[in-house]
């Protein structure tokens, strides 16, 4: 079965273990898609594929940190109001740095409000971002890395948006057919590397209802 598949068909057992409501749409574009919520205002499921070909171009272009609502759930995502002044980063789930190598459209997209969740800087720009490195750089030598990650739980709120206290990856090397899963804690805690935040996958799924196969 399709691993796309098995995340749509896994969202009513994501919702019951994370929202007395049902309200999760599937978002899809050119690099990702994302499965989000219209009651937390995050991604709970974000999926990609990096390959060489998305991270190894010769002339990449140019970042613009041009946030913005998603086209496709406009009024739901237009979150920059409640991000503005809140202390918290706007985290990526598929990172720009992914999505350079395809044109100005493709790395507008990854800065829409239904690819981000509120992160701590203490863990967005550490262990986070440091995965981040680790999964582009396996990519450029091997190619076709499976990647999904997603946030749990709500911690407090920042305007109608809410703060997850987790935040997940799980990664898949087609080639070497090698999985990974990392857990981390959405805290202001200093980073303790990646490692220490390396889990079982059913650990993920047992937290999300999801079935990685």
């Amino acid at each position: 079965m399709n691993r796309l598949l098995l995340v749509i068909a896994s969202l009513i057992v994501i919702s019951a273990k994370t929202s007395t409501k049902k309200e999760s749409v599937t978002l899809r574009h050119t690099n990702y898609t994302s499965v989000y919520s219209k009651d937390f205002h995050y991604p709970i499921v974000v999926e990609w594929w990096e390959t060489k070909a998305k991270v190894g171009c010769a002339i990449k272009v140019a970042r613009k940190n041009n946030f913005a609502p998603d086209p496709l759930l406009r009024s739901e995502t237009n979150l920059r109001k409640d991000y503005a002044g809140s202390g918290f980063d706007r985290g990526h789930m598929c990172p720009s740095a992914v999505n350079l190598c395809q044109g100005p459209t493709v790395q507008d997209e990854c800065f829409y409000y239904s690819n981000m969740a509120p992160q701590y800087a203490a863990l967005n720009r550490g262990d986070w971002k440091s995965l981040e490195t680790q999964t582009r750089t396996s990519a450029a030598k091997i190619d076709s890395i499976h990647i999904w990650c997603g946030n749990v739980g709500v911690a407090k709120k920042i305007g109608n948006t809410s703060v997850p206290t987790q935040c997940w990856k799980v990664i898949y090397s087609k080639k070497t057919k090698e999985w990974q899963a990392y857990l981390f804690n959405n805290t202001s805690a200093k980073s303790d590397g990646i490692a220490n935040n390396k889990v079982d996958k059913i650990v993920i799924e047992k937290l999300t209802g999801l079935a990685f196969q």
